[in-house]
């Protein structure tokens, strides 16, 4: 125990303190961006500009184009140092309308939203009795003959949790259910929507699919009618449904990542990556996914920029285009960056609404991790604690991974974020700008900080795992 002891007590000696990491200069900066952020509104006017203005922009269309335009307008009237586009081209997929009807032995239409890149059924819809499954391992583990000529209904029930931990095991059923139930011979997919209210709409989402399957037509229910379709089917009888899709897939479209940078005033070769993404689904109006990440990533750099000094490195501001239909944009900057990830110091994506920042994580180097520690220690009063050493930078820094970037998560509260997750539903009203001014003013001491580091961040030495991957859709 003594041997312990000792041993704990040197850790702690060799450790150093904040202010032998940083100039006393520099963490008064922080504190003073962390303060004055407490003051203002989290860039509220960003995103209720946005959604207002814009509204939904789902990437290839239109609205798209526009959000690219008011993105570059507004970060040049900013006054940043520098702003360019980024070209990002990329399927594109629209939905005109979509049904869902149970027909027997009861009938009622359900709520319903397609899927991303759900093809479209024949004129008239496709009819069968309805086979229901657990989840995608029990649709795997199905024998053909239970599937084949009926349309599949996936039941699975995402927990609510504050780190959205029951988002990735409920999430699988829609990524890939249509293509199992494809091979096995199914007619369509039905599953109970991928969130956490029980309020009547439904939500959607993208899914993989393997060129060389069979696509089938995909559709999310509502979670009351998922309840409904559930009792009825345990009734016994043979339950009847109809789905019905129009949807359209369109030539290959280039939207753009909007980037604004802040030059460094002593390394503006190396970058501190702030990133949210600026498309969202076609239905509500993307204020929480992913309008409040765009203000949060303003404000920081607006907060910054008001500073009467520049800091050591540049820091950038991406608006990534795509993410929603597979983070196209995050794969566009990765691919542009391929052989400067020596010169990314850190990254880090607002991408889980609107709810304040509980905790920081790190995936870094171990000469940089003393420097997380203390930046945690500026974050402290804002109720942030230390987390552990994985982290992914959030879903558009995925494709980074690869290349080693050194990552940081400053993970929010989303508690009630799958309550309104790509529905109808995801409106201004959601945002608290308080919370967001506590999200805005912990990007803000981030990026400050590991702009003013005395150590580089370990871009090249870490990788994501497989699993945090898979989830991240």
């Amino acid at each position: 125990m003594k041997t312990l002891v000792l041993l704990a007590l040197a850790v702690l000696l060799i450790q150093p303190a904040a202010a032998d990491l940083f100039s006393q200069n520099d963490l008064d900066t922080a504190r003073e961006l962390r303060e004055r952020a407490l003051t203002r509104d989290g860039g509220f006017d960003v995103v209720a500009e946005l959604t207002t203005r814009i509204g939904p922009r789902m990437a290839g269309t239109e609205a798209d184009a526009r959000a690219v335009a008011w993105a570059e307008e507004l970060l040049n009237e900013t006054g940043f140092d520098r702003v360019w586009l980024q070209p990002v081209t990329f399927p594109t997929w629209h939905r005109k309308l979509e049904r869902a009807v149970i027909t027997s032995p009861a009938e009622f239409d359900m709520v319903t939203l397609a899927l991303g890149f759900s093809p479209a059924t024949p004129e008239g819809g496709v009819a069968g009795e309805v086979a229901m499954f657990d989840d995608l391992a029990a649709l795997e583990a199905a024998d053909p003959a239970e599937v084949e000529g009926r349309i599949v209904f996936i039941r699975n029930r995402m927990e609510a949790a504050r780190d959205g931990s029951g988002y990735g095991p409920a999430v699988q059923a829609r990524s890939i259910g249509a293509r199992v139930a494809a091979e096995k011979g199914g007619l369509a997919l039905m599953i109970r929507s991928i969130g956490t209210s029980s309020n009547r709409f439904a939500h959607t989402g993208t899914q993989r699919f393997d060129a060389d399957t069979r696509a089938l037509s995909a559709v999310a229910i509502s979670n009351p009618d998922a309840d409904r379709l559930e009792r009825l089917i345990d009734l016994g009888e043979p339950v009847q449904a109809r789905i019905e899709v129009d949807a359209e897939f369109i030539e290959a479209y280039t939207s753009h990542n909007v980037i604004a940078e802040i030059t460094g005033a002593k390394y503006p070769e190396q970058i501190v990556a702030l990133g949210a993404h600026l498309d969202s689904w076609d239905v509500g109006t993307g204020a929480l996914d992913d309008g409040a990440g765009i203000a949060i990533i303003t404000e920081a750099g607006r907060l910054i920029l008001d500073l009467d000094r520049r800091p050591d490195r540049s820091i950038h501001i991406i608006y990534f285009a795509a993410e929603e239909i597979g983070l196209w944009g995050g794969r566009a900057w990765a691919e542009d960056n391929a052989d400067n990830f020596h010169n990314i110091q850190v990254g880090a994506e607002s991408d889980f609404g609107a709810g304040p920042i509980y905790e920081i994580a790190a995936r870094v180097s171990d000469e940089a991790w003393p420097v997380i520690e203390a930046i945690q220690a500026e974050l402290a009063p804002l109720g942030i604690e230390l987390g552990g050493r994985r982290a992914m930078g959030g879903p558009d820094f995925i494709p980074s991974a690869p290349f080693g970037m050194a990552a940081v998560d400053l993970r929010q509260d989303g508690t009630t974020y799958f309550d309104y997750h790509h529905t109808e539903n995801d409106t201004l009203d959601k945002i608290d700008p308080e919370e967001l001014a506590q999200s805005s003013a912990a990007y803000a001491v981030l990026a400050w900080l590991a702009a003013q580091s005395p150590v580089r961040f370990g871009s090249g030495e870490t990788i994501l795992d497989e699993e945090a991957a898979r989830n991240a859709d």
